[in-house]
């Protein structure tokens, strides 16, 4: 969908950075924060992980998150510093857009209103509840509640919106599941992913909403795109990298005509070869839109495979690169789920004048 919402805000709980502007500078700097954890995998032997450190988190007994599953309540922690940070001086109670990780049990519930209702109370931050729309899609799911807020931006004429991206593969049966398919980055190098945790928020006004506000915006979302790949990893259908090429040829299909060619991509890279395949066949149908020199951002490097959060991080980490000016733009972001999910935006940098 053709764009031209405004990121307003920012706000991050990663690995690397108790906030956005330090997990920007850490993945700039390649700063890696993996270690060993307390669990053990099925060898017996710790697993390695890119997750917070419990100084940094809320305490764990919090009083709204009962009834809540223990990922669920480890989510909530994460997600509470970085959406007080991207909602800072909020004017009015917003609807939320958030991306969640898939087959959990927040996810199987139609509406989880429960988790939203604890997430703006321990927040103080107001929600828009009836409006809010949740996205259990796995690591694509933040760009789909992306596209969605930009598509809610123009539908109903609201002034604002917040996005999100949640996850934490802190969980021993994630791990196990992991494990038991042989996806988890053993010690040395390896085809694998390292298990991570974040939680990525952002606020998006309409064109010009930021000058209203006296906020210069980060960035210029230019369009967004979502798509299904048939041959997704759990699928019996072959794996031909359809989905991604044809959300990637959506999303410059509605581009403002005369834009230059993408200059940065982030990639949704977890660290498992299964991934490059896609990218391949969406960088060979769509060179003509990409600059020959243009480079490649893979932040999993860093902070591990974020899950739902990963989308809004890379749009974050852009969008900070942006208005820096230590990244040109325009700047391509996509992310690729497990399962059939796939989604991309454009972003440029916002000119302060304009």
């Amino acid at each position: 969908m053709s764009g031209g919402a405004e990121i307003l805000g920012v706000g991050m709980m990663t690995p690397v950075g108790v906030n956005a502007p330090s997990t920007a500078a850490a993945i700039r700097a390649g700063i890696m924060r993996a270690r060993e954890t307390s669990l053990m995998d099925l060898r017996f032997r710790p697993y390695l992980g890119a997750f917070v450190s419990e100084e940094h988190l809320p305490a764990p007994d919090l009083p709204v998150a009962r009834g809540l599953a223990a990922r669920e309540q480890r989510m909530l922690r994460l997600a509470l510093p970085a959406l007080k940070e991207a909602a800072a001086g909020l004017e009015r109670p917003l609807p939320l857009m958030l991306g969640l990780p898939e087959e959990t049990e927040l996810s199987a519930r139609s509406e989880p209103v429960p988790f939203l209702k604890a997430l703006g109370l321990a927040s103080g931050i107001a929600l828009e509840l009836q409006r809010s729309r949740c996205f259990p899609n796995g690591r694509a799911a933040g760009l789909l509640a992306l596209d969605a807020a930009v598509r809610f931006l123009d539908e109903s004429k609201a002034p604002e919106v917040l996005v999100g991206g949640l996850d934490t593969l802190l969980d021993p049966t994630v791990l196990a599941t992991l494990e038991g398919e042989d996806r988890i980055r053993r010690y040395g190098p390896a085809d694998g992913l390292i298990p991570g945790e974040a939680a990525v928020f952002l606020r998006l006004g309409r064109k010009g909403e930021g000058k209203r506000l006296g906020r210069v915006p980060l960035a210029r979302v230019l369009a967004t795109a979502t798509g299904k790949e048939p041959g997704h990893r759990y699928s019996r259908e072959p794996y031909l990298g359809e989905g991604l090429a044809q959300t990637c040829r959506l999303l410059f299909d509605s581009t403002p005509a005369g834009l230059p060619p993408v200059r940065c991509v982030y990639v949704g890279f977890n660290g498992e070869n299964f991934w490059a395949k896609e990218w391949g066949v969406t960088f060979l149908r769509s060179r003509e839109r990409i600059a020959e020199a243009h480079r490649l951002e893979h932040p999993a490097e860093n902070v591990g495979d974020p899950g739902a959060a990963y989308g809004p991080l890379m749009v974050g980490v852009a969008a900070l690169g942006l208005r820096k000016g230590y990244r040109e733009g325009p700047v391509l972001v996509w992310c690729s789920s497990d399962r059939e999910s796939r989604g991309a935006v454009l972003l440029q940098r916002e000119d302060p004048e304009a």
